[in-house]
This record gives structure tokens, C-alpha cells and sequence, in this order.
């Protein structure tokens, strides 16, 4: 019987089967989108122009509104966010950013960041700072305490949270720059008190945001120093009933502005009376 020949066996093959090929494509693809959603969420964005600090982290969360009258009020002063024209572009500053009132009416660009399955890719949203995110000292800043020292946390409407990221991400990491606010019309004095103790609330301010000084003066007076209240509620005690007032307003990048005569000698309590505008 002849003997059964032998062959060479055959030479790996140099092509990869459709399962190698699958593989490397799915890798390719994975790694070249998550190098695209990261380099979007890093990416400048429209207000770079109007950046008054760099990109700093913190982390943010929302809140439902439930009733319309969760957006009247707050530690700003602002009363109704609709009427005073801040809308629901608004954010609730943790003690860190906070400062006692003195960072109320600032603006605050916020991106998502890391968070790539929940982050909505090269997104990023303007807020005014309106409220305060309270600490909540019976749990640890690293465990529940959002809003307590040292954390740098904004607390946001669910309507502004839902421009950047999906609502399932909850707490979430993002990243936040101070940018110059954009106004319609001038500043406004929303005047009120009572006998020689006057009030005045200071909102719809431009620029840098935020007021850190505010001097009143009567037709028959020189500047007065007024005194912070809280939030952007400033106070003094004086006779200024028949007088025209004006107001010098100075912000946190220390541009002052002057607004001669901005309520007339028969102003009264409870009115809102409009001055001129910072650039912005």
C-alpha cells in the first residue's frame, strides 16, 4: 500500500478574519468619539471674548420647580426672576462663591465635563448668580454636603441644567468661568423703606455683574456711602424725601458708573426707576 503523502502545512494567513476586523473598527470608532466629546467640552466657546477668569472645576445639581413661586425670592433680593428679566438662566452660588451677597448678579459660563454619557457635546450656558446654596453641616462636604466649605457647587432650574447635560446625571463635575453679563436697558433702583431709612435694590446690572459699592446723592447732598444690606440690597439712613437722586454704582472689576438724577424729586417708595448702563 503506497504511503500516505504529507503536505506543508499552510502559511498563516496575512488578513485578518471579520472578527479581528469588527473589533479593531469598533475601537476606532469608540476612541476617535470619546476624543471628539472631550475635545468639544474643551473647545472655546461663543463667550471667550467676554471671559473675565479662566475655566475653574466645580460641580453642579438641579432642582425642580414645582410651583411658580419657587422662582420668586431668594438671598440675591431679586423678588420675581421672570419680572427683573433673569428668567430661569439663574444659579444658586455655594458658600465658597457666595461671599455673602457680594457675588449676586454675576455671570457664570458652565460646561459639562468627564461625564460623557450624560453631557450634551460642546453645549455650554450662561447664568446669573440670584440665590444661595445653604451648607448642610450634618453631612460631610464629601458625602452629601454639596454646598458646604470647601465645595464649589451651583445649584440650578432644572431648565438650565437639562442646556448642558441629561437630568439623569444629578450631581455632576463641570467647569465654570465669570463672563461679562449682557443687560437690556440700564440699571435699575427699585427704591424702599421707610421715614430716613431707605433701601434700594440694584439689579439688571451689566458688566462685570456683581456691585461691591454704591454711593446715593440727593439734590442737596453730596455722596453718601450706602451699606450692603444683603445681596444686591443696599441701605442708608438720611433725609432725601423731595430730592432728585442719582447713584454711583462700582462693580467688582472696578468700573464705577454714574447715574445723575436717576429718580425725580417726587420719587416714592416702591418704584423701580432706570439709570444708565455698564459696557459689556
Amino acid at each position: 500500500m503506497p504511503p500516505t503523502p504529507s503536505f506543508p502545512p499552510s502559511p498563516k494567513s496575512p488578513f485578518l478574519n471579520l472578527r479581528q476586523l469588527f473589533d479593531l473598527l469598533f475601537l476606532f470608532l469608540f476612541h476617535s468619539l470619546r476624543s471628539h466629546l472631550a475635545a468639544a467640552h474643551q473647545g472655546s466657546s461663543s463667550y471667550a471674548a467676554a471671559a473675565l477668569t479662566e475655566w475653574r472645576s466645580a460641580h453642579a445639581s438641579y432642582y425642580a420647580a414645582s410651583d411658580p413661586r419657587d422662582t420668586v425670592g431668594g438671598a440675591c433680593g431679586y423678588g420675581d426672576l421672570g419680572k427683573s428679566g433673569y428668567g430661569m438662566a439663574t444659579a444658586g452660588l455655594s458658600d465658597a462663591l457666595f461671599g455673602k451677597g457680594a457675588a449676586c448678579g454675576g455671570c457664570y459660563e458652565v460646561r459639562c465635563v468627564e461625564e460623557l454619557r450624560y453631557c450634551l457635546p460642546g453645549t455650554s450656558i450662561v447664568l446669573t448668580a440670584t440665590n444661595f446654596c445653604p451648607p448642610n453641616y450634618g453631612l460631610p462636604a464629601d458625602a452629601g454636603g454639596i454646598c458646604n466649605p470647601p465645595n464649589h457647587h451651583l445649584l440650578m432650574p432644572i431648565q438650565a441644567f437639562e442646556k448642558i447635560a441629561i437630568w439623569k446625571a444629578g450631581v455632576m463635575p463641570i467647569q465654570y468661568r465669570r463672563v461679562k453679563c449682557i443687560r437690556d436697558g440700564g440699571v435699575r433702583f427699585t427704591i424702599d423703606g421707610k421715614g430716613f431709612f431707605y433701601t434700594v435694590l440694584i439689579s439688571n446690572v451689566a458688566g462685570a455683574g456683581d456691585v461691591t459699592a454704591v454711593k446715593i446723592k440727593g439734590s442737596a447732598t453730596g455722596w453718601l456711602p450706602m451699606g450692603r444690606t444683603w445681596g444686591q440690597n443696599w441701605h442708608i439712613s438720611a433725609d432725601l424725601k423731595g430730592q432728585a437722586l442719582s447713584f454711583e454704582v462700582t462693580s467688582s472689576d472696578g468700573v464705577t458708573l454714574t447715574s445723575y438724577n436717576v429718580a425725580p424729586k417726587d420719587w416714592d417708595f416702591g418704584k423701580t426707576y432706570v439709570g444708565k448702563q455698564f459696557p459689556f
